[in-house]
Parts: structure tokens; C-alpha cells; sequence
């Protein structure tokens, strides 16, 4: 999922960008773990992942807030 652009990520419906967000939370939280123990060997992957969840979090907070 490592660099997803916004303008991709908004043309994508809220409940596609909720199962985004649980991959991307998922796939940062392996590589937490993956690090933690020694095994992760690109930690510059963890600045992209956590990059990765903060998008999807504001485009699908945007989206939410569109709504109202």
C-alpha cells in the first residue's frame, strides 16, 4: 500500500477507504513488530507506512465530514 496519492484515495467511496485504513493500520503495525523484533530491514518503510495511515485517515475524514 506504500505510496497511495490522496487524489486516488478520494475518488474511492467511505466504506473502500474504512477497509484502506484497517490494511494500512495493519501493514504498519507488522512492520512495528517486525522492527521491534530485528526483522524489518527497510525502517524507512515505517515513515511511509505511517505516512500511508495518516492519509487515508484526513481523505476519509473529509469524505465524512462532506456528508454532514
Amino acid at each position: 500500500m506504500a505510496g497511495i496519492k490522496a487524489s486516488e484515495l478520494r475518488d474511492l467511496e467511505i466504506e473502500e477507504l474504512v477497509q484502506k485504513a484497517r490494511e494500512a493500520r495493519n501493514e504498519f503495525f507488522n512492520a512495528k513488530v517486525k522492527h521491534a523484533t530485528g526483522q524489518l530491514e527497510d525502517t524507512a518503510r515505517l515513515k511511509g507506512l505511517r505516512r500511508d495511515v495518516a492519509r487515508v485517515e484526513s481523505v476519509l475524514t473529509e469524505k465524512r465530514e462532506a456528508v454532514k
